[in-house]
């Protein structure tokens, strides 16, 4: 402990690093403070109470106010989060792949990235537009009186609001990244579900203290649940195979090189959460056009898109395929195979007993495609958890066996526990992705300046993307 406290004051000892890690912090509050700012025109308290007793059932609200910090149930000018630029940057990652100018852009190096980047910004900023008008449109129109003065004046307020505050997010996280300690966007999401655990907290001592619903055993039994999936997830993103790697000695000038042996490390979940929020971001798209008017206009189209709401059988299973699908996906960017085997062979390196070159290549694939599906299952898994918590699974909707299934099966598998987001498997993987990445980076930060890490016995602590040679 008192080497980790050492660690911590080197920080700040540090100019360059002390600035960078209060510039962080800084944006942080700018994106905490802007999180309590209620968009004009709308009756917030109402709203909230409306949104209370929705989110009890899951949906897309649910989705929208667990990444963007609680900003959707206050309806405050950061209502959006980080949401369109996520989206966003799926479409170019995927049309990156399809479209031969993209795919050139991204072989060109930081100029090729700089504009890929900026293209996302302008995506973002049109599916901003588009989102919150839907938002907005379906806020008009509701029961509830949300709107002071529904007008088509209204509609274009919000949008307006809605992706201004979208585009200030995006240039937080962007200043984080580069000016900052860690990824910004991702920083910005570890914040929001951070700073809703006390409120998560409070709810867990009305239920056991106050209201009686739960019992102490249960509230231990979750605590306990929460330790092992922790302790579980840092097992897992810790976890990696190691490809035994041997160089053969060659003569450089006067010299005698290689003749070492090392290992080429593959991550198990090398795509960290990205895999899975990618895969809600396009399982929410559904659930925010069913509040478009002209999809409810629609009877097929509306019955289609609410057989894929959450909880339902058809939402586990495109879920699992698409974070299982994003895993591959983020694998085949990061890493080649046919590139890791060329470069391994011209610098006189081999994995023994495999020949150098195809086979190696083909060998290296079979090895990552195996801890790929393992590493999707793993995150499937951790992605479902607080998903059925919430909403359950909703089989009395299948069809010729649905009456039998909602008068025989227990309640709580088909309609949910009612827990909150925060408590889930999803949760615990990005705060403890974010914050093992962020540690990291610090550390490493104080290992080139000569200054002993948060850890100096065990060596520096792995994030999802530190390696070790």
């Amino acid at each position: 402990m008192n080497k980790f406290l050492e660690a911590l004051v080197n920080v700040f000892r540090i100019p360059d690093l002390r600035k960078r890690v209060l510039f962080t912090l800084a944006l942080l509050a700018v994106y905490r403070i802007g999180a309590y700012i209620p968009t004009p025109g709308i009756d917030t308290h109402r709203f909230e109470e409306f949104f209370n007793r929705s989110a009890n059932g899951g949906g897309f609200l649910s989705y929208f106010d667990f990444f963007s910090g609680g900003n959707v149930r206050r309806m405050t000018v950061f209502a959006l989060g980080i949401t369109p630029y996520i989206t966003a940057s799926i479409i170019l990652q995927l049309l990156t792949v399809v479209v031969p100018t993209l795919e050139k852009l991204q072989k060109e190096g930081e100029i090729g990235r700089r504009k890929i980047t900026q293209w996302t910004r302008y995506l973002t900023v049109g599916l901003a537009l588009i989102q919150s008008f839907g938002i907005a449109w379906a806020l008009k129109g509701a029961e509830g009186n949300f709107v002071v003065n529904p007008s088509i004046g209204f509609v274009l307020l919000t949008m307006v609001t809605f992706t201004t505050g979208t585009a200030f997010i995006m240039w937080l996280g962007e200043q984080i990244t580069e000016r900052g300690i860690g990824n910004g966007m991702s920083l910005i999401i570890f914040t929001g579900i951070v700073c809703g655990l006390p409120n998560a907290a409070t709810q867990l001592y009305t239920r056991v203290f106050v209201t009686r619903d739960w019992s102490p055993l249960q509230l231990l039994v979750l605590l306990a649940v929460m330790v092992a999936v922790v302790a579980f997830i840092v097992l897992v993103e810790r976890g990696e195979r190691r490809i035994p790697v041997q160089y053969a000695k060659r003569v450089v000038g006067r010299r005698m090189m290689g003749g070492q042996q090392t290992h080429l490390p593959l991550k198990v979940n090398a795509g960290g959460v990205i895999p899975v929020i990618f895969a809600s971001s396009l399982l929410a798209l559904p659930q925010t056009a069913l509040q478009l008017p002209l999809v409810r206009s629609s009877a097929w189209l509306s019955s289609m898109l609410n057989a894929m709401g959450v909880g339902t059988v058809l939402y586990y299973l495109l879920f699992v395929a698409l974070i299982v699908f994003f895993c591959f996906f983020y694998v085949s960017i990061i890493f080649n195979p046919n590139e890791a085997a060329d470069n391994m062979r011209k610098y006189g390196g081999f994995i023994p007993g495999i020949r150098p070159g195809r086979n190696t290549a083909e060998y290296m694939d079979k090895i990552l495609s195996k801890i790929t599906v393992v590493g999707g299952l793993y995150l499937s898994i951790l992605a479902i958890i607080p998903t059925i918590m919430i909403s359950g699974i909703k089989l009395q909707r299948l069809p010729l066996i649905g009456n039998f299934i909602d008068a025989h099966f227990p309640r709580f598998l088909l309609d949910g526990l009612g827990i909150q987001f925060f408590f889930g498997g999803t949760s615990l993987l990005i705060v403890v992705g974010v914050a093992m990445d962020t540690v990291n980076q610090v550390e490493a930060q104080l290992i080139m300046r000569h200054y002993e890490g948060f850890t100096p016995r065990a060596g520096r602590i792995r994030g999802r993307r530190s390696s070790s040679a």
